[in-house]
């Protein structure tokens, strides 16, 4: 099979959102939609009134009709919530959740691939990160369940994911390990998924989507070709420029004089060795313009991965205040990104773009009240008992060392989940005021105007496919 030249990156928060995973997938690309807190997402769009429908129109082809009415029960508010009214909070990702959590992981997943599907004949896409474990297996299955046709992974490595998606499209029971801080030796965790169980009965058989992982080296496409539990189908080979989590620089971490981590050329993937193994690949990072699509495919790539481009069109996302203060600043030089080695909780490097009112601004963070209530970067953690726990480096300072957390696991780190579900207007209302947003991008965002029209403060997704295949057409 032919895979798609150009993929779009799976950004954020419902950033990559069915509406633009969709547009890109009309267009021959591949459309990827973001795995990332959708129980939360699909949640809150109901609560906000489903205005459109359209949830509950995907919810209406929920295999299991039951689970979509126990989800529109406790979520849909007809005509939406009032504006200044919180939303109404889901539980947060567990060792072993209950059954609400599960059906909503499930159908949530469910109904961003379906209508990402819908009306055309393209393939799509979704985006999950290896750090968020814990509803990783239910999610994938609601998006098996609407035909998804890649699963794309990155932030860690998905050593199990292709083999549960065998067991999954079979209907069988999945398995994946747990990383647990603290946990001896012998001692594993797992998280399972049970389709038969799900379905009451018998569960049907599923196609097996491609599996394409996030690396940012040969050693790491190398481990996850030979050492996986399945089939992984290729690669997407990401740098430091992307948006979002970056991997580490390899060796002990150095920052520059803005505070930024130094990659070396010890971090360039060996893309020799990524050809060795035989199985496709795309280059992503900063490759949102013609001649990088042909440069990539003269190395030997399948084809690129853009993200940042995408993130702030008409289609994505993003608050269209947040788009349009964007492309503003990219026009007048003034667009930037600070790669923040402290802001994840994961650890991780996390690239947070620069603009007053948001997460980035020092003033607007100090202000907020600093709460952990998503829990989707929660790290897992042996207890003096011997039981899981859970605690996150950006939630109140006391309350994490209470867990058995250090003072300097805290300092400098944001509260991811909150930030990002803000920036797609799905924010939180606190006593204090609404939550504030949190940017995340790619080095492209300083050259994002090229892609705008003369007179124009917007784009679209087709706008930004046209534009990448200029030279290589």
């Amino acid at each position: 099979m032919s895979h798609p030249v150009i993929i779009q990156g799976g950004m954020g928060v419902a950033v990559s959102n069915w509406k633009l995973a969709r547009a890109v997938s009309r267009q021959g690309a591949l459309g990827v939609v973001s795995g990332t807190a959708l129980a939360s997402v699909l949640a809150r769009r109901l609560q906000a009134g489903d205005l459109a429908g359209e949830m509950r129109r995907a919810l209406s082809h929920f295999p299991i009709p039951a689970v979509a009415e126990r989800v529109l029960a406790r979520f849909y508010v007809p005509g939406g919530k009032p504006a200044a009214e919180p939303f109404t909070l889901t539980a947060m990702p567990s060792l072993q959740p209950g059954p609400a959590l599960t059906e909503l992981t499930v159908a949530a997943n469910f109904v961003e691939v379906f209508l990402a599907k819908s009306g055309h004949d393209g393939v799509v896409g979704i985006n999950l990160l290896e750090k968020i474990q814990l509803p990783t297996l239910a999610s994938l299955y609601g998006a098996m369940l609407a035909g998804v046709d890649y699963v794309l992974m990155g932030a860690g490595i998905p050593r199990a994911i292709p083999g549960a998606m065998d067991r999954l499209a079979a209907g069988e029971p999945a398995e994946q390990k747990l990383e647990v801080a603290g946990a001896a030796p012998d001692q594993d965790f797992f998280s399972r998924f049970d389709p038969a169980a799900f379905f009451g009965g018998g569960a049907p058989r599923l196609s097996r989507p491609f599996f394409l992982a996030v690396v940012a080296s040969a050693t790491l496409a190398m481990t996850l070709a030979r050492k996986s539990t399945g089939r992984v189908d290729g690669f997407v080979v990401e740098s430091e420029l992307a948006g979002g989590h970056n991997a580490p620089p390899r060796g002990a971490l150095t920052l520059d004089a803005r505070g930024e981590p130094i990659y070396g050329v010890r971090d360039v993937p060996d893309l020799a060795k990524i050809r060795e193994l035989g199985l496709p690949f795309w280059l992503a990072g900063s490759q949102a313009r013609p001649e990088k699509l042909t440069a990539a495919l003269q190395l030997g790539a399948a084809g690129i991965q853009v993200g940042t481009v995408f993130a702030f069109c008409d289609e994505s996302g993003i608050a269209p205040d947040l788009k349009r203060r964007v492309i503003a600043a990219s026009r007048a030089g003034a667009a930037t990104v600070f790669t923040d080695p402290a802001a994840s909780p994961t650890g991780f490097p996390f690239k947070v773009a620069e603009m007053s009112g948001t997460i980035s601004d020092p003033a607007t963070y100090a202000a907020r009240e600093k709460i952990c209530d998503l829990g989707y970067l929660r790290q897992l953690y042996v207890t003096a008992d011997g039981t899981v726990g859970y605690r996150c480096a950006g939630e109140p300072v006391e309350s994490f060392l209470r867990k058995g957390g250090t003072i300097e696991e805290t300092v400098g780190r944001k509260c991811l989940c909150n930030g990002l579900m803000a920036t797609v207007e799905l924010g939180q209302q606190r006593a204090s005021g609404p939550e504030p947003a949190l940017l995340t991008a790619g080095n492209e965002v300083a050259e994002l105007a090229r892609i705008v029209r003369a007179g124009e403060d917007r784009y679209g997704a087709e706008d930004v496919i046209r534009y990448l295949r200029g030279a290589a057409a």
